[in-house]
């Protein structure tokens, strides 16, 4: 089975203080929750269950990695970061009081660093999630430092490493397999949640650590919704199933995805498929190394729109991946980046009608002069008959 090495996260930290000297900050706190699991795991593989976690990085000394008051033996055991601090406030939502433990402070963080008075300006990397508790907390700590959101992790992130790139073709590999195995099991007169069954089954049983994401079954006019939950709906003949599952590995979330008809696919059905089918390879044709994002994307829109399908266009063409299955960057009109050597991208093209709606979901690497597709296992036209 394929794991990060040691040096790999070794890099990693080396790399994140150094960033965050030449940022003129004098630390990062790193936040990650066990939704958005990725901007600590990806220093020290720890990925926190109900408590929320966090990651002091001081431009200089040793990390420190913030856990509640219930993960102790489990960060222990997990983390490469050795240095543990238990505070209150990462406590799980239900917020237990746990009266006469002996827990830990920014406060008691900062003097083993030299103190609160070294830190003047500190960087907050995972802003959107941090909740306001930590928030209160951090500034009671450091009354007098400048604090403001960071983007030096997720900066780090969008260029993935030999090992990353490693990790996403194999979780791309696994869930192929899987992608294989519905194929043949799926059929009408299933329940959305009985098929997500066999996919979660299968998930775990060629090497993935765990969904990649939530796995969509969609049917019907529930295939029309661009996120949506499987239901106890019943699988019927005529229906398009929207198809979306990933294996993690190593907290690498890729995702693949399929519309597939159960049945031949109507007139209405078929048209909008090969728009999307067409305009799905055509986005690998514009992703190259050097290309505005932001141009890709409006060459999609105008693909989409010649092909008289404007009114069924409701976002693309393709968004960052990496550790979560959704990451930045996103591939928009406003994109005011180039493709760059080593970005991975999710290739998701999506068209809606009233009645359904399709999507096509695939990885791709940025490479010299091009790009490699991540998978491509039966991107076709799928039809069970």
């Amino acid at each position: 089975m394929f794991k990060i090495s040691e040096g790999e996260y070794q890099r990693r930290m080396a790399e994140a203080q150094k960033r965050v000297g030449e940022a003129g900050l004098d630390a990062i706190l790193v936040h990650s929750n066990e939704a958005d699991f990725a901007n600590v795991r990806y220093f020290c593989d720890y990925w926190p269950i109900f408590e929320t976690t966090g990651l002091f990085i001081p431009k200089k000394g040793e990390p420190v990695l913030i856990i509640g008051p219930e993960t102790l033996t489990f960060a222990k055991d997990r983390s490469k970061v050795k240095k543990l601090a238990q505070i209150l406030e990462y406590r799980e939502s239900a917020d237990p009081a746990f009266p006469g433990a002996k827990l830990d402070t920014f406060e008691s963080i900062a003097a083993g660093l030299g103190g609160a008075g070294a830190f003047k300006k500190i960087g907050v990397c995972g802003m959107s999630i941090l909740p306001v508790t930590i928030w209160e907390k951090l500034r009671e700590a450091f009354p007098g430092a400048a604090i403001a959101k960071s983007g030096i992790v997720s900066d780090m992130r969008r260029i993935k490493s030999d090992e990353e790139i490693a990790a996403l073709k194999a979780g791309f590999a696994a869930s192929e397999k899987v992608l294989e195995k519905i194929l043949g099991i799926m059929k009408p007169g299933m329940r959305e949640t009985e098929v997500v069954g066999h996919i979660q089954r299968y998930l775990y049983e060629f090497g993935g650590e765990y969904e990649a994401h939530p796995v969509y079954v969609l049917s019907g006019k529930n295939s029309n919704h661009a996120i949506g939950r499987a239901t106890h709906k019943v699988i019927e003949k005529g229906d398009l199933v929207q198809l979306n599952l990933g294996a993690r590995i190593e907290g690498y979330s890729p995702s693949v995805g399929r519309p597939v008809v159960m049945g031949k696919a109507s007139p209405e059905q078929k048209k909008l498929l090969e728009v999307g089918l067409e305009a799905h390879f055509k986005t690998y044709e514009w992703m190259k190394e050097g290309e505005p994002a932001s141009g890709v994307t409006a060459k999609f829109y105008e693909f989409v729109k010649s092909r008289g399908c404007e009114e069924n266009y409701l976002y693309g063409p393709a968004h960052g991946l990496g550790m979560i299955e959704v990451e930045e960057p996103w591939v928009e009109s406003n994109s005011a980046y180039a493709f760059q050597p080593n970005m991975t991208f999710q290739v998701d093209t999506f068209l809606q009608a009233p009645t359904f709606g399709l999507r096509w979901e695939n990885g791709v690497r940025i490479v010299k002069g091009g790009n490699e597709m991540l998978s491509r296992f039966r991107t076709e036209l799928i039809e069970i008959v």
